[in-house]
């Protein structure tokens, strides 16, 4: 992993340095290049223009959702997917055209669907039958037609290296192919006046270093559409192969160039759409870490360091699960510096514990670092998915700032929680 260092040894982020990003905004803090964040959309978006293929490159707003990053996004030409109410309250309120707004969710409310119909969002992946009656009663109320995907269960699962073949997929999202619900659900949706079927959808996994799975989970698609097709007469005319593709998180991540995936999808897509004389259908995919994971960095100051003879050093820094719970929650690994002494050489391991009332919050467990100071500016990297979208409140601690940096010049985009804000919502109990 290779990070800008200037002369002073010192972190830069986006020509900037770290420090004095700290200095100014205050610690724990998000930082974004934003550079890097159009780089990787638009090593998706003109893979596709080079390639002359039909496509919609739709950033997954779960993994950082901000008026900025979605105004970003649509500055790229992407589209956008959204699971929730507040996830689509953000992209209206960023502009965000409302034709390229994907909703998601495998219990979208009355509430949401309702929202969404209202809005006249580009489309709705249909997620199991309930929701099917739910928005045939929307639409026909409002009086109202809508484009949807049916989000289908291949029966693979990815995960980076390594993918299964199952048969009947256990899982929360979407319709069974093997067993005949997704059949059964095409039915009930070909029989509806205001739905449109524009075509289908499936997600394999995440953080996904190859593209056999996605190749996989295509060649099952197609075999599923051509039937439908020969028995009903229908022809798809969007395939969305969903997001997973993996990003570098340490030395040991070893993720394909983002336009590798989209040329392997776009290579299957047109061999199967030959094989089976059907016509091309346009191609779908959302990535959101992809895009957003590696141009994020949180900067925290040191605190207290604790030395465990013959065991280990901890240094506590001034966030930790508040920030990125990954590391509780799934174990998940990163990679950290010191960002005023980038050019001094590792002298020893250390541990990096948050500030959390808890044993199990430990951002890092073992990374090699030049001698840790009191004070010192920690930088860990690749944590611009996920951090600031599962922040949370825990001990009462203030949910961070998120600035972004472009070409030398630097924004807060969204603000330091206040204590009155976090307590905004608290009533009085009176006996």
């Amino acid at each position: 992993m290779n990070h800008e260092v200037n002369e002073k040894g010192q972190l830069l982020i986006g020509q900037v340095p770290a420090a004095d990003l700290a200095e100014q905004y205050g610690t724990p803090l998000y930082v974004y290049d934003v550079g890097e964040i159009r780089q990787k959309a638009r090593a998706f978006v003109e893979t596709f223009k080079k390639n002359d293929v039909p496509a919609q490159v739709a950033y997954a707003s779960k993994a950082f959702s901000s008026v900025a990053m979605l105004q970003v996004a649509n500055q790229e030409g992407l589209s956008l997917d959204v699971v929730s109410e507040g996830e689509l309250h953000t992209a209206l309120e960023a502009g965000f055209p409302v034709e390229k707004i994907h909703m998601h969710g495998n219990n979208k409310s009355i509430r949401e669907l309702e929202m969404a119909v209202e809005h006249e969002i580009g489309c709705i992946v249909v997620d199991n039958f309930y929701e099917i009656e739910l928005l045939h009663s929307i639409l026909q109320e409002q009086n109202k037609e809508m484009d949807v995907l049916l989000r289908v269960t291949p029966g693979i699962e990815a995960h980076t290296h390594d993918y299964i073949l199952t048969g009947q997929e256990d899982s929360k999202f979407g319709f069974d192919l093997s067993s005949g619900q997704a059949e059964e659900a095409f039915m009930k949706v070909q029989e509806d006046a205001n739905i449109r079927l524009a075509g289908l959808h499936c997600h394999i996994g995440s953080q996904i270093f190859e593209t056999s799975g996605f190749e996989m989970a295509t060649r099952k698609l197609f075999t599923t559409l051509n039937d439908w097709r020969d028995r009903h007469g229908y022809e798809a005319t969007v395939l969305n192969l969903g997001g997973g593709f993996g990003i570098q998180y340490t030395k040991e991540d070893e993720p394909l160039e983002l336009d590798q995936y989209a040329h392997a999808l776009i290579r299957e897509v047109k061999n199967l759409s030959s094989q089976y004389d059907y016509p091309m259908p346009e191609i779908w995919i959302e990535p959101g870490r992809a895009i957003v994971g590696e141009a994020g960095t949180t900067i925290y100051t040191i605190g207290s360091i604790k030395e465990v003879p013959d065991v280990r050093t901890y240094v506590s820094v001034d966030g930790g699960m508040t920030d990125n719970i990954r590391p509780a929650l799934y174990q998940a690994k990163y990679e950290a510096a010191l960002v005023e002494k980038m050019d001094q050489t590792p002298e020893k391991e250390y541990s990096i514990a948050g500030k959390c009332c808890e044993s199990g919050d430990m951002l890092i467990w073992d990374v090699a670092l030049p001698t840790v100071e009191h004070g010192d500016r920690l930088a860990v990297f690749s944590t611009g998915a996920y951090g600031y979208a599962m922040a949370n409140n825990y001990n009462r601690f203030q949910k961070a700032a998120v600035v972004f940096v472009e070409d030398g010049k630097h924004q807060l985009v969204v603000r330091r929680e206040s204590y009155q804000e976090m307590t905004r919502l608290d009533l009085s109990y009176e006996k």
